[in-house]
């Protein structure tokens, strides 16, 4: 009879500078993947908790005390000697000056424009959900009529929008088409990111950076759909939170957390209902999405939410 496979519990920090780079150490002489380069952390002890033990390790690998640090996501990796399930936080707040107390070298970075290697392979991964934006914004057409939205759409991608879902179910197929040629063509010198939701062939059509699911055509798939850069999801429960993961999501929304009048007469999760969903542990980042504004983003934050994603929030 096969032995069932021993896990091994591992908190992880990703300190991050307010200019988005983040830190990276060398594996130490003497360990596994020795010379590889991740994210500092380290293994749990008996009766921790994954942030106690991300502040145990990094105090005694680092010399830093951390002060703000918010659980992101959970990932599952083998590695030939072990198992090891990686907890990883956005640590955005630390006192002390780091050290390098195991003869580890550190090295801030920025993603996509990497100058060490080679990185550990369960970090790998970890990087691209480092592109993601704080906040999704969808599309606002029905809301705002398509002249005062497209002029809404260009004000915001002049003041830095980085990724866009155009949602629009009221367009039929040709109108929709033509509203994303508009949308990519706009968003195209701003380095902005567009995802159609739910038009998978138009998206590879158009060149759209990638597609958002609808939870009923996420449910429909078996696995991730073909010549796209980005797949997301919309997620309501833990069921469809196992099939975006099942499909290889890059991220999915989760909600709705407070009163909307999209949802009317619709029970809202709440930060509890967010956080409970949060916490199962998921290999990808969670946005929160229901009723929000972008300056409920440290609040998403502080429930394992990667940030927020904003309708009619997004447009004021």
């Amino acid at each position: 009879m096969t032995d069932p496979v021993r896990i091994v519990d591992v908190a992880v920090g990703i300190l991050v500078k307010p200019d988005g780079q983040f830190l990276l150490g060398s594996r130490p002489a003497g360990k596994p993947f020795a010379g590889f380069w991740e994210f500092p952390g380290g293994k749990l002890e008996a009766g921790e908790t994954a942030l106690e033990a991300l502040a145990r390790e990094l105090h005694e690998e680092m010399g830093i005390t951390v002060t703000a640090a918010c659980p992101w996501l959970t990932q599952t990796f083998t590695y030939p000697h072990a198992t090891v399930r990686l907890h990883f936080f956005r640590v955005t707040g630390w006192q002390g000056e780091i050290q390098s107390r195991e003869g580890q070298q550190f090295a801030w970075q920025t993603n996509r424009a990497l100058t060490v290697s080679p990185i550990l392979p369960a970090n790998g991964p970890i990087m691209r959900g480092l592109q993601l934006p704080d906040v999704l914004a969808l599309s606002a057409v029905a809301l705002l009529g398509q002249e005062n939205w497209l002029a809404r759409l260009d004000a915001k991608l002049a003041s830095g929008l980085q990724w866009l879902i155009l949602r629009e179910p009221q367009l039929d197929a040709a109108d929709f088409a033509t509203l994303a040629q508009t949308v990519i063509a706009r968003a195209r010198p701003h380095g902005a990111r567009v995802f159609l939701h739910d038009h998978v062939e138009l998206a590879r059509e158009l060149g759209a950076d990638g597609v958002h699911l609808s939870a009923r055509a996420a449910a429909a798939l078996s696995g991730r759909p073909r010549g796209l850069d980005w797949v997301g999801a919309s997620v309501h429960n833990v069921a469809e939170l196992t099939q975006a993961q099942h499909i290889g999501v890059d991220y999915a929304v989760a909600g709705h957390i407070k009163d909307t009048a999209s949802h009317p007469g619709a029970a809202p999760m709440g930060w509890a209902g967010f956080d409970a969903l949060a916490r199962a542990g998921w290999p990808f980042p969670l946005y929160a999405i229901g009723g929000l504004a972008a300056a409920d983003g440290a609040a998403a934050q502080a429930q394992g939410a990667h940030g927020v994603a904003l309708l009619s929030g997004a447009w004021q």
